[in-house]
């Protein structure tokens, strides 16, 4: 989170988890090459071009594999959060290490000729009506476009002026990408090395993906099937409705709760300093979970990136300006009752104080 635009704000942990991605990859890649060079040695020997083709390739379509499991895990295993912080970083390496192919393959295949390689590349082969002949290294280029919008507009820079559910949308073509990727494997990459293990392992790709998407799918669909049902409180004014939301006890200190009332939108509940909270459960940065996240510093931390809000308020500490809708909220004995019309963002609201000698 940045109160004004720069390249990049890098501290500790960004370092530390750069140096392991580009680490990673510099490790893949040198294995990969003394491997390949150990495997086809004379007189079955290839070419250290189509070497390194493989090697980045296989380096990249791996990497993607990695960055689409990493939503659904963090969101079945908070373990898995700290690889969630800064996975744009992890999404741009993809984008060059893909590069890197795309340019050796292109200059290899295409740079020979009497024609520019691009055209090349489009003309050479336009047998899109043959499965076993199709032009796959054109779905090679549409996946990475994809990727190079989303590596360009990476930054909060485009995040903050396209909006974020725009930011949000463009970002989701990662899994038409994704596809694109598959069918460029298995149509070239696959229909020349034929062996078993090969397609092996990228259907395993494949079903991680899906499966951990699914999985993480159909609990979010479950919580939202255990709907809290609307009960007037006595007490209240005229109009007023408020919502048994559970027990105090259900939210741990500095921490977070999240509930959905009817067919609203969730909202997140916190406790801290004997007190409770309730906010909107999206982050006004790219609609994290913030029912997920914690209290650090006496402020509602999202679990995607860290953007921070105070919880009696919803306003980012300064010089930060973003805002996030409120609720009044009350304890009665020890559950919690929420009014579930939202606050204006940035409503300050009184915190509702738990009487611990209750149980």
């Amino acid at each position: 989170m940045s109160a004004g635009y720069v390249t990049v704000q890098w501290n500790r942990h960004k370092r530390i988890y750069d140096a392991c991605v580009v680490g990673g990859i510099a490790v893949y890649l040198g294995v990969f090459f003394a491997v390949g060079k150990t495997l086809y040695a004379a007189p079955n020997a290839i070419s250290d071009e189509i070497l390194a083709m493989r090697a980045l390739g296989t380096c990249a379509f791996l990497l993607l594999n990695i960055i689409l499991c990493i939503g659904p895990a963090a969101r079945l295993d908070r373990r898995c959060l700290p690889l969630l912080y800064n996975r744009r970083h992890l999404g741009v390496a993809t984008f060059l290490v893909a590069l890197a192919h795309a340019v050796i393959a292109i200059g290899f295949y295409h740079g020979f000729g009497n024609v520019s390689p691009f055209i090349s590349l489009l003309t050479s082969n336009t047998n899109y009506g043959s499965l076993s002949a199709f032009p796959f290294q054109i779905l090679g280029v549409l996946a990475l476009l994809i990727l190079f919008l989303m590596a360009a507009t990476s930054h909060d820079f485009w995040l903050k002026n396209l909006g974020a559910p725009a930011w949000k949308r463009l970002h989701m073509l990662v899994y038409v990408a994704y596809g694109l990727l598959v069918m460029h494997v298995a149509l070239g990459f696959l229909q020349t090395q034929r062996s078993p293990w090969l397609a092996a392992l990228v259907g395993a790709g494949v079903v991680t993906v899906s499966s951990l998407h699914l999985i993480a799918g159909l609990r979010e669909y479950r919580k939202d099937g255990r709907r809290t049902h609307c009960s007037q409180s006595s007490g209240t004014h005229a109009g007023e409705t408020w919502v048994d939301v559970g027990s105090v006890d259900d939210i741990a200190e500095q921490r977070g709760s999240t509930v959905t009332i009817g067919e609203s939108e969730r909202i997140a509940l916190f406790r801290t300093n004997g007190c409770i909270s309730a906010t909107t459960n999206v982050c006004a940065h790219q609609g994290g979970p913030l029912g997920e996240g914690k209290i650090i510093d006496g402020c509602i931390t999202c679990p995607w990136h860290g953007w921070q809000y105070r919880p009696a308020d919803g306003q980012s500490p300064p010089p930060f300006t973003e805002r996030i809708a409120t609720y009044r909220v009350r304890v009665v004995g020890r559950r919690v009752e929420i009014d579930p019309a939202p606050l204006p963002p940035g409503t300050a609201v009184e915190p509702a104080r738990i009487a611990e000698d209750l149980k």
